[in-house]
Order: structure tokens, then sequence, then C-alpha cells
């Protein structure tokens, strides 16, 4: 088996709001959608991001739809430089993203904010100095 993670499923309150924030507040292209379409997916690099209706993907997993607090994760976009940091962040914040931490350096030593999709999932941006994860 190899250790690699294909897909991740986000369940989405809107799908047209949240395929227009993915498309156009952080520039992901959608593969194969055809307007209508319930599962719309990105092409990432070496794996898919995909948008299902939350109460339809709650059903296939077969647990309740609805919870709240901290989903105990988050998924990191990394990029090139600080400065492409701030514009990412400020693109998706003007396309829909609600600010959750500005960019800043963190303790580790890189430079990352967060911001809540349209749906409340948790995105870091981050650059790290170290690693090129970009």
């Amino acid at each position: 088996m190899k250790p690699k993670i294909s897909l991740v499923t986000l369940g989405v309150y809107d799908s047209q709001k949240s395929l227009t924030f993915y498309r156009d507040g952080l520039g992901f292209e959608p593969v194969n959608y055809k307007e209508g379409d319930e599962m719309i997916m990105f092409k990432m690099e070496g794996s898919f991001l995909a948008l299902f209706p939350k109460d339809k993907l709650a059903e296939d997993v077969t647990v309740p739809s609805e919870g709240s607090g901290f989903p105990g994760f988050t998924i990191a976009h990394n990029v090139k430089s600080k400065e492409e940091v701030d514009e990412v962040f400020k693109l998706a914040v003007s396309k829909g993203a609600k600010p959750v931490k500005s960019p800043q350096t963190v303790f580790w030593g890189g430079y990352s904010g967060y911001f809540a999709d349209p749906d409340g999932y948790y995105w870091e941006i981050a650059f790290n100095p170290f690693t090129d994860l970009s």
C-alpha cells in the first residue's frame, strides 16, 4: 500500500457558494464539472479535493450531519513566500472566507494565517522556510 491521501471530501451546505469560493477565492480549477453536479472535484498536486453536500456525505458515512465545535483537523495550503501568504489570505477573505488568525510569524519559525471557508473548515495558508511544501 502506498502511504498517500488521494481524496479529501468536505461536506458543504451550499455547493455553488463553495464552488465559487474555491475556484475564485483560491484559484482551484474544477475537474470534469458540469453545472448541477453534486460532487465537485479539484485536482491538486498528488491528490484531489472534493465538495459534496454535507447531509448526503453524512448519510453515506451513516452519521448525523450536524455537530459543533472544533473538528480536530485543519487543511494547509503552503506557498513560496510570506508575501504570497498575505496575497492568498487577502484573496480568500475577499471571496467569503472568515479570517480567524491574521498571517504572522509563528512559533515554529514559519509564517502563516488561518481562515474558515464558507462551511467553517479551517485553512492554514503558510510559508515554511525550512521545507518546501509549496
